[in-house]
């Protein structure tokens, strides 16, 4: 199961506590569901939890019972049950639309009845409505993206508005015909997940972006490892280069013992770091002591260092 089905499972946990909670959440399910309209209500769906919400939403909110049907093929490439649920009947639908303010005769051009979602808690029921039937959120181990998709313009710019005066600060964009409120911001989905009633599937976005800093602290930790290896690596390689071209000239012997010292070091173990060959020093030496002498050598072999880091 997707994480977007996961926390669509979460929410159809939330107790339906009061009858005004109940008629928010089915006005969410019906603007954001797939037909509303004047001859027809149909909401369709693949996730069975979901659609037994919306029968009780139907009955508790409207008193109707609407007709159930299972089966058939899910999304392409989908084995999942499609699951149907509609309302028809010229009276039924005459109920439905005058509980939310709607005259089917003359227009159902949708807007929001803000009567609806006066209370704080049908505000929060009213946009988990919308999102069980048309939301969206993507794994965040992908990325984070949560949306809400509706057929209508108006509806659209209202809940945007709601959003804001929740305090978050959504965005807008049309796509297929749909009119899409999304957020990109991890944070802005967890709240909006924990005001709906969904804090498990916050949480696992909290925990998810977690292991993405962990993960990536590690890799630049890894990166700057091996770029330190490399480092060392090419200046143990020039090092010894000053060595051989000293030993070439018959110059080795005459470096002083400390100089003598470290070139030694530096020949007989290539691989080691210079705080490895600082601590073989007799007497041991800092680091930055020991590099000063293999600059020496290297200024001794080739004039200067600058030179030396062209050849």
């Amino acid at each position: 199961m997707s994480f977007s089905q996961d926390a669509k499972t979460e929410l159809c946990r939330v107790p339906l506590a009061s009858r005004c909670c109940a008629e928010a959440e089915l006005y969410g399910v019906l603007l954001y569901c797939n037909t509303f309209g004047a001859e027809e209500v149909k909401i369709v769906t693949e996730h069975r939890q979901f659609a037994a919400r919306a029968e009780k939403l139907l009955k508790r909110a409207a008193d109707l019972a609407p007709v159930f049907k299972s089966g058939g093929e899910g999304a392409a490439g989908s084995d999942k049950t499609k699951f149907t649920l509609s309302v028809t009947g010229p009276e039924k639908l005459k109920r439905l639309h005058q509980k939310y303010g709607y005259d089917a005769g003359r227009s159902l051009a949708h807007h929001i009845n803000l009567a609806v979602i006066e209370e704080e808690c049908c505000k929060a029921a009213f946009l988990r409505g919308a999102l069980l039937a048309g939301g969206s959120i993507t794994e965040p181990s992908k990325g984070y993206h949560l949306e809400l998709a509706t057929s209508h313009y108006n509806v659209s710019r209202e809940v945007y508005s709601l959003l804001l005066d929740l305090g978050f600060k959504p965005r807008n964009t049309a796509r297929n015909g749909n009119y899409v409120t999304y957020f990109k911001q991890s944070e802005a989905i967890e709240d909006l997940l924990t005001l709906l009633g969904a804090p498990v599937a916050a949480m696992r976005i909290m925990n998810a972006k977690v292991e993405k800093e962990i993960s990536n602290k590690v890799n630049r930790r890894l990166n700057c490892d091996e770029a330190n290896l490399d480092k060392m690596v090419n200046a143990a390689q020039e090092q010894l280069k000053a060595i051989r071209k000293l030993e070439e000239e018959g110059s080795f012997d005459s470096l002083s013992g400390k100089l003598k010292e470290a070139a030694m070091l530096r020949r007989d173990n290539p691989d080691l770091s210079l705080a490895q060959l600082a601590a073989m020093t007799r007497p041991a030496v800092t680091k930055s002591c020991l590099n000063h002498r293999l600059r020496k050598i290297m200024e001794i072999a080739y004039g200067n260092v600058e030179e030396t880091k062209k050849q």
